[in-house]
């Protein structure tokens, strides 16, 4: 068995990142390249995926979904070695693995994780790996760095396992959501309810998360985003021919994607078309395009707060020209979260805190129902300083 010397780590994301940064703390040799760009502090970096695979023993993806790998494979294809194993973390249809093994042949290794950043640090991932004895016995002291392995018959069986494991969490989840909601209702205190939820079913869903799910909210970098848990979900829906009511519940969360899984268990219980606007107004600041803030507001709509130490009422034409077109420098690590909705016939308040860098942003939201559905009649806000 050879083991691997040099390793490229194509995808620098959340999983990725950490992934490069916990093998080069265990001594390999590990170059790094990521489709955004943006470099990582912890890894050297190659500005093209050729250059990072041309030495590599050993090629690990760690890529959004099947389209990505798809993409990045053809594009390094022949600057690979023909005896470079190819490890591919990511989580992908059934069908997507079955056709990359068939392609890549006895050099790929299909290998989905089960967990999340915490877990690649301490190197406490579990993993399903399907692979040729000789491509998994080469890839194994790295798996083995990375967490505890589990061998599966195919490809194609690892991404199912994958999409079934994710599946159940989800499902958790959305009961975790549920039962935030009666104990709200209850007027519980959110820290004694969730005292009480570590010591039964949810536990260890509660305690990982806790951080996420604390009344007022806390903010903090998203271990597992409410948008990659839906595309999970919605591949398994369409690989399994099954509606999925996790995957249905997961994509009605008025949050951010971007945010952490657990933010969605704290999303207030309201009819749906209430949030659109909300959803609307969500979108806007992540991409910087102002057409979603002229679907989220009425055309009569301020929006009023201090700023730069003096009253400002903007018209919305004047705060939708505030915005370029195009998301933030630092969007990847922005974040926003609902907290509060309440109805009252045709007129209803929101509350949301927005994480944007170094501030901290309560929007104060004034909806009404209107021929069309609901809109925002008017947004007050405070910066805390």
């Amino acid at each position: 068995m050879t083991t691997p010397h040099t390793i490229a780590v194509l995808g620098l994301g959340r999983m990725g990142g950490a992934i490069a940064t916990r093998l080069a703390a265990q001594d390999w040799d590990v170059v790094g390249w990521t489709r955004s760009g943006r470099p990582s502090g912890a890894v050297r970096t190659a500005d093209d995926p050729n250059e990072a695979v041309a030495k590599a023993d050993l090629v690990i993806l760690a890529l959004f979904d099947g389209p990505a790998c798809r993409q990045v494979l053809d594009d390094v294809r022949g600057a690979l070695r023909a005896d470079t194993v190819v490890l591919n973390t990511s989580t992908i249809s059934p069908e997507e693995a079955e056709t990359l093994a068939r392609q890549l042949g006895p050099s790929y290794v299909h290998a989905p994780l089960l967990g999340s950043v915490p877990a690649v640090a301490a190197g406490a991932l579990k993993i399903l790996a399907a692979a040729d004895q000789e491509a998994f016995d080469r890839a194994r002291p790295v798996l083995e760095a990375l967490g505890t392995v589990r061998r599966v018959d195919d490809a194609r069986t690892a991404a199912a396992l994958k999409l079934i494991a994710n599946n159940s969490l989800s499902g958790a989840v959305l009961a975790l959501r549920d039962t935030l909601r009666q104990a709200d209702a209850l007027g519980l205190p959110r820290d004694q309810v969730l005292d009480v939820l570590e010591l039964g079913q949810l536990g260890g869903l509660v305690a990982r998360k806790r951080t996420f799910l604390t009344d007022p909210p806390t903010a903090a970098a998203a271990e597992f985003t409410v948008g990659a848990l839906v595309k999970d979900m919605d591949l398994l829906a369409a690989a399994s021919n099954t509606p999925l009511r996790s995957a249905a519940g997961l994509a009605e969360t008025p949050v951010d994607p971007t945010a952490d899984i657990a933010v969605a268990a704290t999303v207030p219980a309201v009819e749906d078309a209430v949030l659109e606007p909300l959803r609307a107004y969500v979108r806007g600041h992540a991409t910087g395009d102002p057409v979603h803030f002229r679907d989220a507001f009425l055309p009569t709509a301020h929006i009023e707060g201090i700023r730069g130490g003096a009253f400002v009422s903007w018209p919305l034409d004047e705060y939708c020209g505030l915005f370029q077109g195009r998301p933030a420098p630092d969007e990847p690590t922005r974040s926003r979260r609902v907290d509060a909705v309440d109805v009252q016939g045709t007129i209803a308040t929101a509350t949301m805190t927005l994480w944007h860098g170094a501030d901290t942003f309560t929007d104060t939201f004034l909806l009404v129902r209107v021929d069309d559905g609901w809109r925002i009649a008017n947004k007050a806000y405070h910066r805390h300083a």
